[in-house]
């Protein structure tokens, strides 16, 4: 477990932290985000006129190429850094190379990760060696994977077993960035065109069409139609620690819409911190025997809240406020409650027991 630090020490004071990815669209916010709360970026990646070109917009940003096929190139983008958050997909190629780094330099590992297949891999290759080593591998901490398990988890409170968990993401739109689009094209090829769920304790491959329902969010957003089995990676993150067999997800029409047309443009900036006008609602709910728990969170760019979710994971490894080592998702690392409650200036957050 890492040793908790003074107040003193908080909020970042200076410490360095690596972004890989980072002129992609979710990293650009991570580098920002980890700026506000003290911390030093260093900006990594494949392409080095990107890099440049990002340290145009933030003065003084450290840069170091990086490819996650050399390795040496990824030691040195680590070196002298307390911690990695990986923003860079395919998930599929660069989670675990990068993971390795993080490992080798003894220092945590956090990625934004929304690949089912990708996030089932890191928990499952690195749970025992980060163990070993006494240190965190979190993947998924995101809007997809993260978000969902935290809020599950905080749903689930004292119970130690659930029937099942539903997650219903409300989005306005779905505006798919160049990553989400590519990242698609790999799940989609990995599993050779199948669909995928959780039910029966179990990841299940499938081609059935996906079902037309209606969700009854909170209010302001009320009824709407949404498609089910639309799963993320919330049937890894959530089975991975929380004793459910069944977990199913819906998402919006709207959104599911957007995401499926090839001409979607990618998010366009329209505030002053570049966040889309898109709005989420993302509603979670637990069921055991006749008893149902529920928590929402609410907010603004499902890109764009990714990157508290992913720094405040990082402010919380280094400050020893986890729960366990090695690999684990968001839920089992953190105290969801807490964690989701220290995001206020991100997102709304409501638990109902």
């Amino acid at each position: 477990m890492v040793r908790p630090k003074t107040t003193g020490e908080m909020m970042g004071s200076g410490q360095t932290v690596a972004v890989f990815g980072a002129y992609g669209h979710t990293g650009r916010f991570v580098v920002a985000e980890l700026r506000e709360r003290g911390f030093v970026p260093v900006a990594s990646g494949r392409d080095a006129g990107k890099l440049r070109a990002l340290a145009e917009s933030f003065a003084g940003l450290d840069v170091r190429p990086a490819a996650a096929d050399d390795p040496a190139s990824l030691d040195r983008a680590l070196a002298g850094a307390a911690a990695v958050v990986n923003c860079a997909g395919p998930f599929a190629s660069t989670a675990a190379p990068v993971a390795e780094a993080a490992l080798r330099a003894g220092i945590p590992y956090v990625d934004v990760a929304a690949e089912i297949e990708a996030n089932a891999d890191t928990l499952a290759h690195f749970a025992e060696r980060a163990r070993d080593a006494r240190t965190a591998v979190v993947p998924a901490m995101a809007f997809f994977g993260g978000l969902g398990d935290l809020l599950a988890t905080a749903a689930m409170g004292d119970w130690t077993a659930a029937d099942e968990v539903h997650v219903a993401y409300g989005l306005s739109s779905w505006h798919p960035t160049a990553g989400t689009r590519a990242a698609g094209a790999v799940s989609h090829e990995r599993r050779d065109g199948q669909r995928v769920r959780y039910t029966g304790g179990k990841l299940e491959y499938h081609q059935d069409t996906l079902p037309s329902l209606k969700w009854t969010f909170p209010e302001p957003m009320g009824v709407r139609p949404v498609i089910g089995e639309f799963s993320m990676a919330d049937v890894v993150t959530i089975p991975s620690h929380l004793a459910v067999p069944e977990v199913r997800s819906y998402m919006t029409v709207e959104a599911v819409e957007d995401l499926s047309a090839p001409d979607t443009p990618a998010p366009a900036a329209a505030d002053q911190r570049g966040r889309s006008d898109q709005r989420f609602l993302v509603d979670v709910v637990v069921r055991s025997g006749g008893e149902e728990r529920r928590a929402t969170a609410s907010g603004r760019d499902i890109y764009a809240v990714s990157a508290p979710l992913a720094v405040e994971a990082v402010e919380r490894i280094l400050t020893g406020r986890t729960r366990t080592t090695g690999a684990a998702s968001a839920g089992e690392m953190f105290d969801a409650a807490d964690f989701l409650r220290a995001l206020s200036a991100h997102l709304s957050f409501d638990l109902r027991r």
